[in-house]
């Protein structure tokens, strides 16, 4: 059985569409047919090469999607043939089982547990979590990584209570997630922080009460906005200047700054340790603290009550084949989150 994928066979070079065997499953892995692959910021620092020197050459990339189980391993448990699921590169529950080798013409192509842009992929079970056939499978791709990981570094690492003030720093996929969680806990301001209008204007409809123009004055905007600190920064633009401004923009005594961002291979953040002896705190987060099995079905809940509306994200969907202008839209902020539609039911 072969399958089309978009593989990325040199950083720097665009991804080759290419036509892959698929390898027999070995216990504890899934084949799915994918129906929505989400692109996030990770795979535009691989094909850029923006996160150093890449061993794995060639291999296939994406790592959030929604998609539905054609069939099994070997002691899969967890789900079954016509399942709908979240595919996630966050670990559940279920076997972990590593990468793939697919063949492509007479070469070997490398892949992780999970792999998303593809229309079929062979999967490690504990990257899987099923979903109610109610919940769209647009919405159900991003569940894969841009709202737990955003969601999560509100609701598991921050945790903040009503009524306390919380800014995101960077409002795209994953900072648009963060915003509409802090919209659900009560957060007051919720304040979005960008460079582009139109993220600024996506923040508002997922329930950001201000938004701030990045630039020069806008911690002093923050300040005017929240009298004292704010209560919580979420860091979500990979930028260590940001990084830096989301600690500055805490209140002293209690004031936290969880970064979520990733910044590229070799770059540091220089922090005033004053900024650390007024007693704020630095957190760091890995995809949100969140766990599949326990938080996926309750972002389902929230999409199905309409409490969780990630419509806003999905500004734009792309064919596979036109991948590599969905990696340039994301990389120039034309987009937020592109959608990789691949047609499966």
């Amino acid at each position: 059985m072969k399958t089309p994928a978009a593989i990325l066979v040199e950083t720097g070079k665009p991804l080759e569409l290419v036509e892959l065997e698929i390898p027999a499953l070995k216990p504890g892995q899934v084949l799915v047919e994918i129906a929505y692959s989400g692109v996030c910021h990770t795979q535009v620092m691989e094909a850029r090469g923006y996160r150093g020197k890449d061993p794995y050459l060639p291999h296939c990339l994406g790592h959030e999607g929604s998609g539905v189980v054609r069939d099994m391993g070997p002691g899969v448990g967890k789900v079954k043939p016509e399942d709908r699921v979240i595919l996630s590169w966050i670990k559940g529950a279920g076997a972990d089982v590593s990468g793939s080798v697919y063949r492509w013409r007479d070469r070997q192509v490398n892949a992780g547990g999970i792999t998303t842009f593809s229309r079929y992929a062979v999967l490690s079970e504990n990257r899987l979590t099923a979903i109610p056939g109610t919940v769209p499978m647009p919405e159900a791709a991003l569940l894969g990584c841009a709202a737990p990981t955003g969601m999560g570094a509100v609701l598991n690492v921050a945790e903040p209570r009503p009524g306390q003030s919380l800014a995101v720093f960077g409002v795209g996929g994953v900072g648009l997630c963060a915003v509409a969680a802090a919209a659900l806990c009560g957060c007051l301001p919720v304040i979005a922080v960008d460079l582009l209008p139109a993220k600024l204007e996506a923040a508002r409809e997922l329930g950001a009460t201000h938004a701030v123009q990045a630039g020069q004055n806008a911690l002093a905007e923050i300040r005017r906005l929240a009298p004292g600190g704010l209560d919580f920064a979420i860091e979500a633009s990979g930028r260590p200047a940001v990084m830096q401004m989301a600690l500055e923009s805490v209140r002293p005594r209690g004031g936290t700054a969880v970064v979520i961002g990733n910044a590229r291979h070799g770059e540091q953040v220089q922090i005033d340790p004053w900024q650390l002896n007024q007693g704020k705190r630095l957190l760091g987060t890995w995809g949100g603290d969140s766990q599949p099995d326990r938080d996926f079905p309750r972002y389902c809940t929230l999409i199905q009550a309409g409490r969780l509306l990630l419509r806003p994200l999905l500004d734009r969907r792309y064919l596979l084949e036109e991948i590599n202008r969905a990696l340039d839209d994301l990389e120039s902020g034309a987009t937020v989150r592109p959608l990789i539609e691949m047609g499966a039911a």
